[in-house]
């Protein structure tokens, strides 16, 4: 990876370098114009949807078990199915778009992530609803990587800031549209219009991937090691399974010994692989990326900020549900004022403070999630079910407008300077590290929630659920103040480049 200087007077020999490099740059991208627009448009419509699909389906889970007879065992299969399969086959996704080509995986899993949706929403029983979510993340795992990946393609350097700001807004912005878009459609046409409202967004994906979307691989077709891919798929899982399904079960020793295995099992491929790497073979982890202060930082910052967001978001659901008795309804439209804030700062952090400040727009973004968290906190206590949905309004706007600093800035800064050659390794860590933090966040917070919960004494949900709440905003603070912390990691100067004007 290689890491930006500082500018240079605009008549150094560095500057004029850079201003060669940076035009070289431009004409190496495969498309331009209006073309990479709507090829952007399409790898951002089939990234929206398989991000919302992460949370759409946690508010028709009801409506599922009386429609199909679904026992809670396999409701949480429907659940956990998707994040399981997707983030087990997350790197290996990545690696065989650099090798047979990143338009040619995005088309193959588009398609299959289509049609698994079709099949989940015509799933005649609660089997077949979860195999095919399984086939979502295989899916999902063959298509996201190369999101990514086309972007660092289709955009020189100095154009990357805007466009993976854009996408990382659209995945904060997703993770709270998920529960609203699911409460509308299940109230008003049903469950499975939760899954089969993928297939029309698929469909218009896919005809303008086909259209703009260019074709592009690594320099060297990376080797695809059959052995490591199932190692790592086993030590991922190992790590994930328990995640996700550990408070459902009581959290039995059985699970902590699985996910120590599996951290053992992922900690010694990754020794082996750095070593494959200094003998100059092709590992499928390229660990020499974390060589680089900016894509290590990028990881870290993005890993703290999705562990705290996870958890938020699941006691956000929890206590408005079951503490203060809303409706699915009126629960996930309290997500509408942090979507609005989020967008606007999501664009403003990533195409005009970020090219300016660099990593200073996300340790504003951290502590300004610190105080939304507090103002939240604030709120809860002395909350009572008539309390109104405006008390919370402030809270939820300010923790809003953080994250959307955050997201949208984190993978620019992180991989705005990967090399061509590691863009598919790239993308595929960077997004299974996320993928890890996520579950991280909603197992661990849950399970802090629910155990402060447990421990209050009271006649009233609100009594039990709302000291749980204020624990978990306490925390989400905290990880916000040390998140800003972390941006340290990333340089200074990590942004150069992201600005036009500093092409010339």
């Amino acid at each position: 990876m290689t890491t930006a200087t500082a500018p240079e007077a605009a008549s150094s020999p560095v500057a004029d370098a850079q201003a060669v490099a940076d035009t070289r740059a431009v004409a190496d991208t495969p498309i331009s114009g209006r073309a990479r627009t709507l090829a952007l448009v399409s790898l951002l419509l089939a990234s929206m949807m398989e991000l919302i699909d992460i949370t759409i389906v946690n508010v028709a889970l009801p409506t599922i078990e009386s429609t199909l007879s679904a026992s809670a065992g396999m409701l949480q299969w429907v659940v956990a199915a998707y994040p399981l399969a997707f983030g087990v086959s997350l790197i290996t996704g990545a690696r065989l778009g650099d090798r047979f080509g990143r338009r040619r995986l995005f088309l193959v899993g588009l398609v299959g992530f289509t049609v698994a949706s079709a099949a989940c929403g015509f799933a005649p029983g609660i089997e077949t609803l979860v195999a095919s979510r399984v086939l979502q993340g295989v899916a999902a795992a063959a298509m996201v990587p190369q999101v990514l990946t086309s972007i660092q393609v289709m955009y020189a350097p100095h154009e990357r800031g805007t466009a993976m700001g854009i996408f990382s807004g659209l995945a904060g912005i997703s993770a709270v549209l998920g529960p609203i878009l699911g409460a509308v459609l299940t109230e008003a046409a049903g469950w499975r219009w939760v899954f089969l409202v993928n297939v029309p967004i698929g469909v218009v994906a896919l005809l303008a991937a086909l259209r703009f979307v260019p074709e592009s691989r690594a320099a060297r077709a990376p080797r695809i090691d059959l052995r490591s891919a199932a190692i790592l798929s086993a030590g991922l899982l190992a790590v994930l399974y328990p995640l996700v399904m550990g408070h459902e079960l009581g959290w039995p020793t059985w699970t902590y010994a699985v996910m120590a295995a599996g951290v053992l099992v992922l900690a010694a491929l990754v020794r082996s692989q750095h070593r494959q790497g200094r003998r100059g073979d092709d590992p499928m982890i390229a660990t020499e990326l974390y060589a680089g202060r900016a894509f290590t930082g990028g990881t870290v910052v993005g890993a703290l900020l999705f562990v705290a967001s996870a958890g938020y978001f699941l006691a956000n659901t929890l206590y408005f549900q079951l503490g203060l008795g809303w409706s699915v309804l009126k629960a996930g439209l309290v997500g509408i004022p942090f979507a609005v804030v989020c967008t606007v700062t999501a664009g403003l952090g990533a195409a005009v403070l970020m090219p300016k400040v660099g990593r200073a727009v996300l340790s504003l973004g951290a502590v300004v999630m610190a105080l939304g968290a507090g103002l939240t906190a604030v709120a809860v206590v002395g909350a009572t079910p008539t309390t109104s949905f405006w008390v919370f309004v402030p809270g939820i706007v300010v923790i809003g407008a953080g994250f959307g600093f955050v997201v949208s800035s984190t993978a620019p800064l992180g991989l705005m300077h990967v090399e061509g050659r590691h863009a598919g390794a790239a993308s595929g860590q960077f997004n299974t590290t996320g993928q890890l933090s996520n579950a991280v966040g909603a197992a661990a917070l849950g399970t802090l929630f629910f155990e402060v919960a447990s421990r209050q004494s009271g006649e009233v949900p609100t009594d039990l659920l709302g000291p749980a709440y204020v624990v978990v905003l306490v925390v989400v603070a905290a990880l916000s103040l040390v998140t800003a912390v972390a941006t340290r990691i990333i340089p200074a100067d990590a942004h150069v480049g992201a600005d036009p004007t500093q092409a010339h």
